[in-house]
């Protein structure tokens, strides 16, 4: 699911020291319409602290057009694995468009809304949700505040109460909807006169605590943090990243999701671990 904390700093790093032959000359007047975009090879997929691949590597791609008026418009897809079964392709793709205006003194304001699909998955799968970020900088650091609103929608609802009962493909509330909610801070920090970036993020999500339609949530135990510590390095258009991603969610805490919330029914899918990134941005 779009705004991964696997790659969110390596991809602000690459779209900023890409290959600088496609760069406009200084002089030039900004052109009105922008396409920008990334490619990117992940040892996971991690959305909001919880594996979308079942721990294995990810190959993730998105486009966006931007206008000098502040609206842009994108997508962004990778491939999925685990979490029971996600249906069809096993693929993600997120559509997206917002507006993003300057405020203050090289500040931005970003209102947008994401559209997640799964292609040859369950309809009831799919769900939007809307967006708001808040972005600055002070001396070398970047800083972005967002909130992130699911409103009611069947993909969220607690349809599956255990991983046992998604299982056994019974539903026990069909059709539930419910909401989400989730608060993040991000910050990503350049080192002075080297390709380095140091980037730091936290979440919090606040939503149901079962399994929807399709046996996953956006919210597994209902109420949790998550956060990240990496490093990216910029190297001749591509940019590396490692990062560190971990949660307050014990194997106590999932259990009842299980099978589901596991790698091979065992090995929780949100427990801390080391992801390593390659990206190239164009």
């Amino acid at each position: 699911m779009r705004f991964s904390t696997i790659s969110f700093g390596a991809l602000l790093l690459a779209a900023t020291t890409a290959v600088p032959a496609f760069a406009q000359d200084a002089t030039d007047p900004p052109e009105p319409i922008t396409v920008s975009g990334s490619v990117a090879l992940a040892s996971d997929y991690r959305f909001r602290g919880v594996s979308q691949t079942n721990k294995e590597f990810a190959v993730q791609g998105g486009a966006t057009i931007a206008h000098e008026s502040g609206l842009y418009a994108g997508f962004w897809g990778s491939n999925l694995a685990g979490w029971g079964t996600f249906g069809g392709a096993n693929l993600e793709l997120d559509l997206y468009g917002g507006y993003k205006v300057p405020i203050g003194d090289g500040g931005a304001l970003d209102v947008g809304l994401t559209w997640y699909m799964y292609p040859g998955g369950a309809d009831t799968t799919d769900f939007a949700e809307p967006y708001v970020k808040l972005s600055g900088t002070t001396g070398p650091v970047s800083l972005t505040a967002a909130f992130f609103y699911a409103p009611q929608q069947e993909a969220l609802g607690n349809v599956f109460f255990t991983g046992a009962d998604a299982v056994a493909g019974i539903p026990n509330d069909p059709g539930d909807k419910e909401d989400n909610i989730y608060l993040s801070g991000d910050a990503v920090a350049a080192i002075p006169t080297t390709p380095v970036s140091l980037r730091a993020h936290i979440g919090y999500s606040d939503g149901n605590p079962g399994l929807g339609p399709n046996g996953t949530s956006i919210a597994p135990t209902g109420n949790y943090w998550d956060w990240t510590l990496g490093a990216d390095v910029a190297i001749s258009g591509f940019t590396l990243g490692v990062s560190y991603i971990d949660t307050d969610i014990s194997e106590a805490d999932g259990a009842y999701l299980a099978p589901n919330f596991t790698k091979d029914g065992t090995d929780p899918i949100a427990d801390a671990t080391i992801v390593v990134s390659l990206t190239a941005a164009f």
